[in-house]
């Protein structure tokens, strides 16, 4: 929203109430209402969705960039019915390939068929395969639910839990139903300090890389295994191509986000996650101009040209209600990595993923939330 409404671009946006921190943004032009929850179907609930993009691309009465921020609504979108689709712009893909790279499962088929690197994953169909999976990845592994977006809200079920007993994969395993995909088994790859590292780039019509980089997670929420709390912009030969190659080679357009994972054994690096949207951090890389994926999605779908790239190496994005807290324990569990050092004869830039002194109310309700929910936690301790 910042992005794009400090260039001059009118913001809209689907928020849940006007008390998210979203909704109080200067940069906003208009809340449209997020649909009701649906009591019936998925299929139902995607019905009501549809049903509210109709009725804001109505209101706003011209054609406006659509960009999804996640899993769901990507996938939503690159099935729109045509008449809803023509109210606004998008990148041309194949309305079953963002399905292909944030659906769990599908991934592993995408990384075999293009000989990408991916940790060895399964995905048992009933109890005794479950313990034979087990057996085979060893012990701690990762439980990663192929479609978390379909995850029932108040289940308490994580897309991504480390588990640590075969019992606690038979558990989840028996809790298939009631998440409404399958659970993938994966072998650990183990977290070291600077193994983690994520892509983000906007591939333009004609399928060239027009913005983006390669990152390192610094520290993450949770520790080890989380979002990123802290990261820096590391430009990264291999994965760079390595990144694009798949891209291209999938006829993908638009913005794409990759978390990749350090194997110290083989020296691969394997891609974890492939989102078909905006990650968290594509501030990150904010290049010398002022372009960020999100800015060069804009002008592209728009017609105008996007500048040649200016990276800025050495930015660093933080995440104010976690890094503090993953720095600590970060340093007490010993995981803690070097930190990056500021580019060469400068000032390190750094980008704060709430505090913006050109708008203030989003950090300032982060920070209300932030501590009327430690307060509630502090509570639930015994004593008090």
């Amino acid at each position: 929203m910042r992005s794009l409404g400090r260039a001059g671009v009118e913001v809209h946006a689907f928020t849940e109430s006007p008390r998210v921190p979203l909704a109080r943004s200067a940069y906003l032009h208009r809340p449209h209402p997020m649909p009701e929850p649906a009591a019936g179907s998925r299929q139902e609930a995607d019905r009501a969705a549809v049903e509210a993009l109709d009725r804001a691309g109505a209101r706003i009465g011209r054609r406006a960039v659509l960009i999804p921020m996640d899993d769901r609504a990507a996938l939503l979108a690159a099935r729109l019915p045509p008449p809803v689709r023509s109210r606004f712009l998008q990148p041309e893909v194949a309305p079953e390939l963002p399905e292909r790279l944030a659906d769990k499962a599908q991934l592993v088929s995408v990384c075999s068929e293009f000989g990408v690197s991916h940790p060895a994953t399964e995905q048992p169909g009933s109890l005794t395969e479950v313990r034979r999976a087990v057996g085979r990845l060893g012990l701690p592994l990762i439980a990663k639910w192929s479609r978390p977006w379909h995850l029932p809200a108040d289940s308490g079920l994580r897309s991504t839990t480390a588990v640590h007993s075969e019992a606690e994969a038979l558990n989840l395993w028996e809790r298939t139903a009631e998440a409404g995909c399958p659970l993938l088994l994966q072998r650990l790859l183990p977290g070291r300090p600077g193994a983690d590292w994520f892509f983000h780039g906007c591939f333009g019509t004609d399928g060239g890389l027009l913005a983006g980089g390669t990152g390192r997670k610094e520290l993450s929420w949770p520790v080890g295994a989380g979002l990123t709390a802290a990261g820096s912009w590391q430009p990264h030969t291999q994965l760079t191509r390595d990144a694009v190659r798949l891209a291209q080679r999938l006829g993908y357009r638009g913005i794409l986000d990759l978390d990749f994972r350090w194997d110290a054994d083989t020296g691969a690096y394997h891609l974890l996650d492939a989102n078909p949207r905006p990650g968290a951090q594509f501030r990150l890389f904010t290049d010398d101009g002022g372009t960020d994926v999100v800015r060069a999605l804009h002008l592209d779908l728009t017609g105008r040209p996007v500048a040649d790239p200016r990276p800025v190496p050495g930015r660093l994005f933080v995440t104010e209600n976690y890094a503090p807290v993953a720095a600590l324990l970060t340093a007490r569990g010993g995981r803690a990595s070097r930190a990056p050092l500021p580019p060469a004869g400068g000032r390190r830039q750094i980008e704060a993923a709430w505090f913006a002194p050109d708008d203030l109310a989003p950090f300032l309700a982060m920070a209300a939330r932030t501590v009327r929910r430690a307060g509630r936690l502090l509570a639930a301790l015994p004593g008090g």
